[in-house]
C-alpha cells in the first residue's frame, strides 16, 4: 500500500472497491436517475461506515451524519432516515453481490500462488447459518409459526495462517434445506470440499465422484454401510477405523465405493467421516475435517462484529443487501491484511481502523503492519 497518501484511513480501507465496475452498474440499473441528494457513492460509504460502527438503525445512521468528518467523506451535509430506507429497499441485490465477487477475485488473485504452493489441494468449506428476523416485519421469510429468518449458504476458502475468506454466497429463506444448495457450490475439480451431515445425499456423492470432485463429509452413525476392505493404521493414530465401503440400503445404495474413517473428537465423541479420497493418510483426512470449524468461526465473527443482527429494511431485497454489505466489509479487512502482509487479525485491523478512521491513512497502515506510530 502507498504510505505517502493524503487519504484518510477510511478512504484507504475501501479503496479496493472497483469504482469503474461501481459506476457501470449504477448506470446499468439507473440508480442515480432523478437523484437530487443521496447518490450511490455517498450511500455506499454510509453503509460501510454503519457496518464498521455496528450502527443499529437508519435513524442512528442519519444522526451520525452530524459528524463533520462523515459529511466530508460522503458529501452529505445531512440525510433523513426515510431517504436511507427508500434507497436500501430499491437497490437490486446483484449490485452489492457484484462488488462482493470483485473483491473475492482480488483476494483470490493475491492468495493464488500461496494456495497452490502450500496446499496440495485447496480446501473449500461449505455450510450455512440462519439469521433470525422479526416475524411481524418479515412475513415473507416465515419458516415456523412464530419465526422468520433467512439462511446464508456460504463457501469459505480455507488458507494457512488463520486466513480464510468467503468466495460464494447464496441467500434463501430459512426453510430451505442445505442439501439443495450443494451443487451450487461444487464447481472446481482442483479443490477438496468439506461439509457436514446436512449435505448428505448418496446420489449426489456418486455424481461428484463420477465428475471428478473430491469431498470430506460427516456420515450419520446409523447409516447403512457394507465394508469392502479394511486398511491398516499406525499405532499412534487417533483414527481407530479406516475402511472402504458402499453406503445405503439394497434399494438405495451408492454406485461408487467410498472411504469411511472413524475417530474420537476432543470431547470423546465418535465421528464417522466419509470421503472419496483414497490417496491420503487417514490422519490427514481427520485434520482436514477439523478445518470445517473455520466456517463456524466465520459465522460467529460476522454475527458478533458486523451489523446483521438488526436489519434496516423489511423487504427481502433490503435484508439481502445488508448481508452482502457485511461480507464486503469482511473482504475489505482481508485485503488490508494481504496488502500490508500484516499478522494482525481481521478484528484487530477493524479496531485500529475505527480508532483512526479520519486520520491520515499512513497512521493506520503503520499500525497494522506492526510498525510504531510516531
Amino acid at each position: 500500500m502507498d504510505k505517502f497518501t493524503r487519504k484518510t484511513s477510511f478512504e484507504q480501507w475501501f479503496s479496493p472497491i472497483n469504482f469503474n465496475l461501481f459506476d457501470d452498474m449504477v448506470k446499468a440499473y439507473h440508480l442515480d436517475y432523478y437523484t437530487k441528494k443521496l447518490y450511490m457513492a455517498s450511500f455506499l460509504k454510509l453503509l460501510l461506515y454503519a457496518q464498521l460502527h455496528e450502527t443499529e438503525s437508519l435513524r442512528a445512521l442519519s444522526d451520525a451524519v452530524f459528524s463533520e468528518e462523515l459529511q466530508r467523506a460522503t458529501g452529505l451535509p445531512s440525510i433523513s432516515f426515510s431517504q436511507l430506507g427508500r434507497r436500501i429497499n430499491a437497490i437490486p441485490t446483484v449490485f452489492f453481490q457484484s462488488i462482493f465477487l470483485d473483491l473475492v477475485a482480488q483476494i483470490h488473485e493475491k492468495t493464488h500462488f500461496q494456495k497452490r504452493r502450500k496446499l496440495t489441494t485447496p480446501l473449500k468449506i461449505i455450510d450455512s447459518s440462519t439469521l433470525p428476523l422479526n416475524l411481524t416485519n418479515h412475513k415473507w421469510a416465515e419458516f415456523r409459526k412464530t419465526k422468520s429468518g433467512v439462511k446464508l449458504h456460504l463457501r469459505l476458502v480455507f488458507m494457512e495462517k488463520r486466513l480464510s475468506y468467503p468466495d460464494k454466497a447464496v441467500l434463501t429463506n430459512a426453510i430451505e434445506h442445505d442439501r439443495g444448495q450443494l451443487e451450487v457450490f461444487i464447481d472446481d475439480q482442483e479443490c477438496l470440499y468439506v461439509f457436514d451431515r446436512g449435505y448428505l445425499d448418496y446420489e449426489r456423492f456418486d455424481r461428484m465422484t463420477d465428475d471428478g470432485y473430491f469431498f470430506v463429509s460427516r456420515l450419520r452413525k446409523n447409516a447403512v454401510v457394507r465394508v469392502l476392505e479394511r486398511f491398516s493404521l499406525p499405532e499412534d493414530s487417533p483414527v481407530f477405523s479406516d475402511e472402504m465401503v458402499v453406503i445405503g440400503t439394497t434399494q438405495n445404495r451408492s454406485e461408487n465405493a467410498f472411504r469411511l474413517i472413524k475417530l474420537l473428537d476432543t470431547k470423546g465423541n465418535e465421528l464417522h467421516l466419509l470421503t472419496n479420497r483414497f490417496d491420503m493418510d487417514a490422519d490427514e483426512i481427520a485434520e482436514i475435517y477439523k478445518s470445517r470449524w473455520a466456517i463456524e468461526l466465520f459465522f460467529k465473527w460476522m454475527k458478533q462484529h458486523l451489523n446483521i443482527k438488526k436489519f434496516y429494511g423489511h423487504s427481502e431485497q433490503a435484508v439481502h443487501n445488508q448481508v452482502y454489505v457485511a461480507m464486503i466489509v469482511y473482504c475489505l479487512n482481508v485485503l488490508a491484511q494481504l496488502n500490508t502482509n500484516s499478522d494482525r487479525s481481521t478484528l484487530q485491523i477493524s479496531r485500529y481502523l475505527k480508532a483512526a478512521l479520519w486520520k491520515s491513512a499512513h497512521i493506520w497502515l503503520r499500525k497494522i503492519e506492526g510498525m510504531s506510530v510516531p
